[in-house]
């Protein structure tokens, strides 16, 4: 394995086409003729080359990237990538294993045709943990997905490969899913906006549908609250769920005032490190500045739900060795890494407790309702502790210690996944001592983004994030 310096800070912002624009600004650059589609997909291909040989968040390169043809779509020529658990035609779909050899797609995923329909130009495909089972992007075998604000640091998962392209500045937005805090975790990792939108607001994939409890919800990650919000606006065009209220396009703070709860510790007994307190202290005291009516408040979950979730987890993998095949005709169960193997071979030993965790995790979401009554909006950590070193997390690590450290980590963000309720992370007022950004998240009722997004948009306002352009 590659060394470090546990200090190093890679970006790749420079004076070409993409220049510092987030997605937004870049494609109304391209809609005036200011620079072209095709010019930005070379630039962010060469700022990509620039960063990968420190970051390795690339799983796939499209040969010759083609702008889509929707240009005048809100994301219009704006260079992208996709997920490897997410079929792209063409590319094989990986899904972060070296269990079996992926075959090339044969046509777009749902969810890629509605990111297409934005109009944006797909560069490749972005690497994650194993099925996205993890909070870090790291591997048995191959080099980890690196933080860019501090290449010895883990960039969090299962979106790693999408959150460190977008943080160091290699392409503006990047698809990112989220199964129990796979969009949230990254983006407060990198420092980037991430929203984890309600269950159903966009199209759900093939493999979603067939869960008895679906937890996946798809998105981007971005570096602008005004991504954030265009790509679910235009997500809305293309396919708007008529069983939600319409979201459309939020740009910018209401002048609404909010009633937002905060918890500073998990609801499983998991205490947070003091970087994370003074973010979510900080955010409270910024929102009681701005006129929002903020008071504590305790999310009673059942005591069982941190163990149920961890038994549903493992029957995800249970199920993926036992249909391994329909991805690969050589998927070998047995090499699985270590992580998915623990979680198969646990939940072998409990597979009967299946029924009545399904029965809780189903009713998690009376839980939810009871704690949001009176409020709009509830604000916490996105996970208990600050970024963790590469290895800390990773798959060699004997599983008992490793479920461990990542139930000590992964404290608050599985809720919203079980509940299908909206959920963003944003960056907070403060960093780590080593300079690392700190993530908050906020959590909404169902249906309701647009509280999120305009509450985001108001701290991003008062307060802009900060760019690692200028470490």
């Amino acid at each position: 394995m590659t060394t470090f310096d546990e200090r190093t800070t890679v970006h790749a912002f420079r004076d070409d086409a993409l220049g510092e624009h987030d997605a937004v600004g870049l494609a109304a650059a391209i809609r005036r003729g200011e620079v072209g589609a095709a010019e930005a997909a070379r630039d962010a291909a060469e700022r990509v080359r620039l960063v990968e040989a420190r970051l390795r968040a690339v799983q796939t390169h499209v040969d010759a990237p083609v702008p889509a043809a929707q240009a005048g779509g809100a994301f219009c020529g704006v260079p992208t990538f996709v997920k490897d658990n997410t079929d792209f035609q063409g590319l094989p779909t990986g899904h972060g294993s070296a269990a079996f050899t992926p075959r090339a797609a044969r046509r777009h995923a749902p969810f890629a045709r509605q990111l297409l329909s934005s109009g944006v130009t797909v560069l490749g495909k972005t690497r994650l943990p194993e099925f996205g089972f993890s909070p870090t992007t790291e591997y048995e075998t191959a080099e980890p997905v690196r933080n860019p604000w501090n290449t010895g640091c883990s960039a969090g998962g299962s979106s790693g490969g999408s959150a460190a392209l977008v943080a160091a500045g290699a392409v503006p937005i990047a698809h990112a899913n989220d199964g129990g805090g796979s969009i949230r975790i990254p983006a407060a990792c990198c420092g980037l906006v991430g929203l984890k939108p309600t269950r159903g607001r966009v199209v759900a994939n093939a493999q979603s549908r067939r869960l008895p409890l679906d937890i996946v919800s798809d998105g981007i990650v971005s570096r602008s609250v005004r991504d954030t919000a265009a790509f679910l606006a235009a997500a809305e065009t293309y396919w708007r769920n008529p069983k939600l209220p319409p979201v459309g396009l939020v740009e910018g703070p209401s002048d609404r005032r909010l009633r937002i709860g905060f918890l500073v510790d998990s609801p499983n007994g998991v205490p947070t490190d003091a970087a994370t307190r003074e973010a979510v202290t900080r955010t409270v005291a910024t929102l009681e500045r701005l006129g929002h009516a903020v008071t504590p408040v305790d999310l009673d979950l059942d005591p069982r739900f941190t163990g149920d979730f961890l038994v549903y987890w493992g029957m995800l993998s249970f199920l993926l060795g036992v249909t391994g095949r329909t991805l690969g005709a050589d998927f070998d169960r047995h090499r699985m890494d270590g992580l998915s193997r623990g979680l198969r071979e646990a939940y072998v030993k409990e597979w009967r407790r299946t029924p009545g965790v399904l029965r809780r995790l189903k009713r998690t979401r009376e839980a939810y309702a009871a704690a949001y009554r009176g409020l709009d909006l509830v604000l916490s950590p996105v996970l208990a502790h600050t970024t963790p070193p590469i290895g800390h997390l990773g798959p060699d690590v004997p599983y008992a210690t490793l479920i461990e450290r990542i139930l000590a980590y992964v404290a608050f963000t599985p809720v919203n996944n079980v509940v299908g309720t909206p959920s963003i992370s944003v960056p907070a007022p403060t960093a780590t001592e080593g300079g690392l950004p700190v993530g908050v998240m906020f959590s909404g009722r169902p249906g309701r983004e647009r509280d999120l997004l305009e509450v985001a948009f108001e701290l991003e306002a008062d307060r802009p994030f900060r760019r690692i352009q200028d470490v």
